[in-house]
């Protein structure tokens, strides 16, 4: 057996709790759990379970995992595959696995931008590729330049925007991939400040539940409205199903407040798109993604 056969034996997690890292804190067992150190365990892993069901974890936020849990193997990189680094002026490479709140923090010190709005996401890179996550009138994909991809095989594959197709809080993929890094080009003009990431995380600090259990945003907004304000008309704030509830200080986030399962959540879930349609005419889309078996 090779030196990396057998890291990747020592590490695999069988039957492991996902509630352990998701930032709701719920979610049933995943058959297998992984945490590659770096590329080269994560491509033999993907060679050696290429025939099985993967899934894909970064941060843990805007997920939620079914009670029941996910088959098959589920790889995270929150632990790697987290590096910044300087390419030519005005861009850096960023690691999937690094935080958007590091990509802020890099820009600040480097003179890139505009990128305050990153501190706003409170995923990985790898998960605002996937959806297109925004804030502040950003968008992820607006700075992406090209892309490092790996496929379900294990092969490592350089990719173009145009090889995708995104729109707001969407993302088509040409075929089963997860994203390595990316090279991002920020504006010749642009740079990032210390007061723009004081006021970003002041406005949040007063509008969300920052320091509770929840998984980010948990509906699109529709056109032309806000989740939240639908929400809160609909009077849903303060709304409980088992151990979780609207958030009282912004409607388009659920907390768990304590014992929640992720069948409460989802019920919840289901009762404001209930509501919102009833009150308003509207059909609120999760922005969440609910995986796994009940």
């Amino acid at each position: 057996m090779s030196e990396i056969a057998k890291k990747i034996r020592d590490r695999s997690l069988f039957n492991e709790p996902l509630s352990k890292y998701t930032s709701w804190k719920v979610g049933g067992p995943a058959d297998t759990f992984f945490a590659p150190d770096n590329r080269d365990e994560l491509s033999q892993f993907l060679k050696s379970n290429h025939d099985k069901p993967i899934t894909w974890l970064g941060n843990g936020t805007n997920v939620l995992f079914r009670d029941g849990g996910i088959r098959g193997s589920v790889i995270s990189t929150k632990k790697s595959l987290n590096n910044i680094k300087m390419e030519a002026e005005n861009s850096c490479r960023v690691e999937a696995g690094a935080s958007c709140m590091d990509l802020a923090l890099f820009a600040e010190k480097n003179k890139l931008g505009p990128a305050a709005f990153f501190s706003g996401i409170p995923g990985s890179i790898g998960g605002a590729l996937v959806m297109n996550a925004g804030s502040f009138g950003h968008e992820t994909w607006d700075f992406v330049e090209s892309l490092e991809v790996i496929d379900q095989t294990g092969t490592i594959h350089n990719l173009n925007p145009k090889d995708f197709k995104f729109s707001y809080r969407d993302v088509k993929f040409p075929f089963p991939l997860w994203f390595l890094s990316c090279l991002m080009q920020f504006s010749e003009s642009g740079i990032t400040t210390k007061s723009e990431l004081k006021d970003y995380r002041d406005q949040r600090l007063k509008r969300q539940p920052l320091s509770e259990d929840t998984c980010g945003s948990v509906f699109k907004n529709p056109k032309k409205e806000h989740a939240g304000d639908l929400i809160e008309r609909a009077g849903l704030k303060g709304h409980k199903i088992g151990g979780c509830s609207i958030s009282t200080k912004h409607a388009n986030f659920i907390v768990n407040e304590g014992g929640a399962t992720s069948k409460n959540i989802e019920d919840l879930i289901k009762y404001v798109q209930k509501a919102v349609r009833k009150k308003h005419n509207i059909d609120l889309e999760a922005e969440v993604r609910i995986l796994g078996e009940d």
